[in-house]
């Protein structure tokens, strides 16, 4: 990285030179005798580290550091102050959120051992992020990796598993739900079928209506998700919606037989979502179910295989995001128009 930036604000001429003496060997500084001011070259440039006086006229250290805290949150924060009283610097660290605070009169030597350490700490949490960024773009290609081989190995799946996550996803935020839990509702919607690359050719290319014995080997693909996600701890909330999604409400679903609230709320999610892509997506041995059609054949088992309020906040969605769905598969073509709109 090229020289870190700090930024110091003193309304005391002779203090603020000090200051930008002790440092300036080492760093780029910019100065101020006014703390508005320093708010505003703040909106204008991005610093690494300030470092403020306390005791200022315009307002004091603690307010205009709290301030900084808003323009820019991820810089490190200093005091110099002459007071050591407990409430004012649990207020600073607060409110304020200062790394340290400095006491006057200060020896130069420590002072530049703070802001040193100060700076590594900034550092080490931007490498942590960019560590975690770069996890998360590697996470995310697997997922895409994983739901295209499963494209890949059956036209009817295709574009299927990013329908039925945009459906719960609606729902979701429909509901409420937290931004973690729509999260982890997001990644079982996309892999939620995943099990399906366990399903014998066969069975999948079958253009007849499925036996007893081929349907029952399609419903274990819901085993066949769990044995290869299982090991990912990271999906290990992910794999709890995935492997209920296909229990009824009532109890009579599979593989488990769990009913009511005892679903994950996200297996119920995607239990509709799921429901409803699979009745208005062709098949070779029935004909295609209007989206109208198939809503009120998911309301009728509203209570038995769906959960009622999922049922209800459906319907409510439903009109827009088919609209969505039509308006995004008009702009990319990366997912076959298969609903009939």
């Amino acid at each position: 990285m090229d020289r870190y930036k700090i930024l110091i604000v003193d309304d005391e001429p002779d203090n603020l030179a000090l200051l930008y003496r002790t440092l300036r060997g080492k760093y780029d500084i910019a100065k101020s005798t006014s703390p508005l001011m320093a708010l505003e070259m703040l909106k204008q440039e991005h610093f690494h580290c300030i470092l403020s006086d306390h005791k200022m006229p315009e307002m004091d250290g603690v307010e205009f550091l709290k301030r900084t805290c808003e323009i820019s949150p991820d810089t490190m924060r200093l005091l110099v102050t002459a007071y050591t009283d407990a409430g004012i610097l649990i207020d600073a660290i607060n409110y304020a959120k200062i790394y340290r605070y400095i006491k006057k009169p200060y020896n130069p030597d420590e002072l530049t051992l703070i802001v040193q350490n100060a700076l590594e700490y900034w550092q080490l949490r931007y490498d942590n992020g960019a560590l975690v960024n770069d996890l998360k773009e590697l996470f995310s290609g697997t997922v895409t990796a994983i739901v295209e081989a499963l494209d890949a190995k059956d036209s009817y799946t295709l574009g299927r598993s990013k329908r039925v996550t945009f459906y719960a996803v609606k729902i979701a935020k429909a509901l409420h739900l937290s931004n973690t839990t729509t999260g982890k509702i997001e990644l079982a919607g996309l892999l939620h079928d995943i099990g399906m690359i366990g399903v014998s050719d066969d069975i999948l290319a079958k253009v007849e209506k499925l036996s007893y014995d081929e349907y029952e080997e399609i419903k274990k693909h819901v085993n066949h998700s769990v044995r290869i996600l299982d090991d990912i701890k990271q999906l290990k909330d992910v794999v709890e919606i995935i492997k209920y999604h296909h229990e009824y409400f009532d109890g009579k679903g599979y593989p488990y037989g769990k009913k009511g609230e005892d679903i994950p709320i996200g297996s119920r999610i995607i239990a509709v979502s799921d429901a409803f892509d699979s009745m208005v997506t062709p098949k070779a041995y029935r004909n295609q179910v209007m989206p109208e059609e198939a809503l009120a054949q998911i309301k009728a088992l509203a209570g038995k295989q769906f959960d009622p309020v999922v049922v209800e906040t459906f319907e409510q969605i439903m009109p827009q995001a088919i609209a969505e769905i039509k308006e995004l598969e008009k702009k990319s073509r990366t997912v076959p128009p298969t609903t009939p709109l």
